[in-house]
């Protein structure tokens, strides 16, 4: 007998901690929170990128079609095909495809397309002409 009222006293001795109870209903409430911010910003920076990704092909396609104009304009006096062909070289080292080339008059008219493919199964083409010639005064 002596034992078990020394194990009573031990237990009363004891602190036992005090907790709030919520009724479970607000149990893990802050991680999901905090789950939905952690997305909200994940699918913000994938849009920023794909944005970002659309904006560098549009200006690489630009900077193709204005070279390959340039490169064009130097074999506008032989023809067409050879003014045609030189762009279609340089649109190429850059990146692009030609889509287009014509020559009207000195002038040469190159149109070039770039795909790209900001996000994973999302695919954008970017197009730009330009047009290069000799200098009317």
């Amino acid at each position: 007998m002596r034992a078990a009222q020394t194990g009573r006293r031990a237990a009363a001795g004891r602190v036992r901690p005090q907790h709030r109870r919520t009724g479970g209903r607000e149990r893990g409430g802050a991680t999901i929170c905090l789950l939905a911010v952690g997305l909200v910003f994940v699918l913000g920076g994938l849009f920023g990128a794909g944005v970002g990704a659309a904006r560098m092909a549009r200006q690489q396609a630009r900077v193709a079609a204005d070279f390959g104009a340039l490169a064009g304009a130097a074999q506008a006096l032989r023809d067409e095909l050879a003014a045609c062909a030189q762009a279609a070289e340089i649109v190429a080292a850059n990146g692009a495809r030609l889509v287009h080339c014509r020559l009207d008059g000195l002038d040469v008219l190159v149109t070039a397309e770039l795909t790209v493919e900001p996000l994973p199964g999302l695919r954008q083409a970017a197009t730009a002409t330009a047009r290069a010639g000799p200098l009317r005064g």
